[in-house]
């Protein structure tokens, strides 16, 4: 069974200490964002991506998105981001905006699922931002759900979906946004969306035409 740490009741340090260590010895913790509750686990840790497919019972064949707390954390991951990237990211970012574009080499092609890009967002949520500071690279953002299952906006339904799979579950109550993050996928200087979310379509409506 999941161990359930309430972030309220805790001291910011110990948490992040306690969920860093677990994270960089190849675990999957699940943590509450600024949208849902999502896996957080070292990218480029083989191992602890396997256990991300195992822990959803998804399939190889999708990718993972990676949580970031900077603009330049996510340029260093892409590979020659287009200038719409550029301004997207500082009209939604952070938010709930995942933008998709080609991956830079030192992302490892299970991540990207052997398609050459990755999805990367800057969440609004400040705890994500310190334990990504603490962990001193970025994160998977998948989440917290069995793949044929709806997401989870509290600790109790990620425990009840997934509480025998992970070592700790994160409790920060119930997140903000009721919907994922919307994903848009960009197309050089192009783009479109692949998965309405949080951000609107009329919002969006004059990058992408």
């Amino acid at each position: 069974m999941a161990e359930i740490l309430k972030l309220d009741n805790s001291p910011l340090a110990y948490v992040l200490e306690y969920a860093v260590r677990l994270i960089l010895c190849g675990k999957v913790v699940a943590i509450p964002t600024d949208t849902i509750y999502g896996l957080a686990a070292d990218p480029f840790n083989l191992a602890a991506i396997s256990e991300i497919f195992r822990i959803k019972r998804r399939t190889a064949d999708r990718p993972l998105p990676l949580l970031v707390d900077s603009l330049e954390q996510a340029v260093d991951l892409a590979n020659h981001p287009p200038e719409l990237f550029f301004k997207l990211a500082r009209q939604f970012w952070p938010g709930p905006l995942t933008l998709v574009v080609p991956a830079s080499r030192q992302i490892p092609l299970k991540v990207t699922a052997n398609t050459g890009k990755v999805g990367l967002r800057w969440p609004q949520a400040p705890f994500v931002s310190a334990l990504i500071a603490a962990a001193g690279r970025p994160l998977t953002g998948t989440s917290a759900n069995l793949s044929d299952m709806s997401s989870c906006s509290t600790a109790d339904e990620v425990d009840c979906q997934l509480g025998d799979a992970v070592p700790l579950i994160l409790d920060g109550g119930l997140t903000r946004g009721v919907l994922a993050s919307t994903v848009v996928e960009l197309l050089g200087e192009r783009g479109r969306i692949v998965r309405p979310g949080a951000i609107s379509e009329s919002e969006l409506k004059e990058f992408l035409d």
